[in-house]
C-alpha cells in the first residue's frame, strides 16, 4: 500500500492536469471535489490545497505507517452485501454483546455495500455471524485493516508528518470522509486527515449532501469505475463519467457540452 496509495493519486492528478490544459476544464467547472480514502488526498492536490509533491511524501508514509500498525495476517475487511447501514450497525452491537475485540464499520459505501474492518479473529466470528443470517459477505484482499481503531498508531506517526506540511484552503470546496461535509479552511483540514486514518469513510452520505445541493454529474478520474458505480447506486439519476483514456475525455467533453 505504501507504493499503491502514491501512484494512484498520480495517475489521478495526471488525469486532472490533462482535463484542465487540453480539454478546457478549470477549477470554476467544479463546485465540489471529493475523493474515497487516498483520493482526498488527489481531491486537495487537485484543489490547490496541498502541493503534489507534499502529497506524494504523505501517501508514502501513510501507507508505509497503516502497513505497520497491525501485524500481517491479524487483521482484515470484509465486504457486507445487501444491507443498509442502520440494519448492519444494529448486527453489529447485537454481535458486540457476546463478542469482544476491535470490529468496525470502515467504509460506508452505499446501501448493499459496507465495509466491515479489525481484527482478524473477530472480523471472522462476526462473518459466521452474519452467515448464520444469510447475509452474503466477501474477504477483501488488503495489506492491512485500513479505517478502524487499530490504525490509532498510522493517525499518532500521520499526526507530526500532517502538521509539518503547508495546507492553503482549498480552491473547490472539498466534501470529506470524515463529516461527509464541505470545509474551505486549511486549519481544519490537517485534523481531518489525521481523524480520516481510523474513521469510516461516509462515501454514501457525502454522495448524497453534494446531490442535495444540486450536483448531478460526477466525474471520477483514476484508475477504475468503483467510485462510479456507488454513485449509481446511491443516486439513481446520476451522470457519471469515469475518466481513464483520452477517449474518456473526449467523451466527457462531447456529452457535458451536449
Amino acid at each position: 500500500t505504501k507504493n499503491t496509495q502514491p501512484s494512484i493519486l498520480t495517475v489521478s492528478y495526471s488525469i486532472f492536469e490533462i482535463l484542465k490544459e487540453e480539454f478546457g476544464f478549470d477549477l470554476q467547472s467544479f463546485k465540489f471535489f471529493a475523493g474515497h480514502s487516498l483520493g482526498e488526498y488527489s481531491a486537495l492536490v487537485c484543489s490547490g490545497a496541498i502541493e503534489f509533491s507534499d502529497a506524494i511524501y504523505l501517501l508514502h508514509e501513510r501507507g508505509k505507517a497503516m502497513q505497520d500498525s497491525v501485524p500481517v495476517g491479524e487483521g482484515s475487511m470484509i465486504a457486507v452485501l445487501g444491507l443498509n447501514l442502520e440494519n448492519l450497525n444494529n448486527k453489529l452491537s447485537i454481535f458486540k454483546k457476546n463478542n469482544d475485540g476491535i470490529c468496525e464499520i470502515a467504509n460506508d459505501n452505499a446501501d448493499g455495500q459496507i465495509i466491515i474492518s479489525g481484527k482478524k479473529n473477530v472480523v471472522n466470528l462476526f462473518q459466521n455471524y452474519l452467515k448464520e443470517k444469510k447475509i452474503k459477505t466477501i474477504p477483501l484482499k488488503v495489506s492491512a485493516p485500513f479505517h478502524c481503531s487499530l490504525m490509532r498508531p498510522a493517525a499518532e506517526i500521520m499526526k507530526e508528518k500532517i502538521n509539518k506540511i503547508k495546507i492553503n484552503d482549498p480552491i473547490v470546496p472539498i466534501i470529506y470522509n470524515v463529516t461527509a461535509k464541505p470545509k474551505k479552511q486549511s486549519d481544519e483540514i490537517k485534523n481531518l486527515l489525521i481523524d480520516q486514518i481510523v474513521s469510516t469513510v461516509k462515501w454514501r452520505e457525502s454522495i448524497i449532501n453534494m446531490s442535495k445541493a444540486g450536483i448531478t454529474n460526477f466525474i471520477e478520474v483514476g484508475p477504475g469505475k468503483v467510485l462510479s458505480g456507488m454513485v449509481k447506486r446511491t443516486i439513481k439519476n446520476a451522470n457519471c463519467f469515469s475518466i481513464n483514456s483520452i477517449a474518456d475525455m473526449q467523451k466527457l467533453t462531447n456529452d457535458i457540452k451536449r
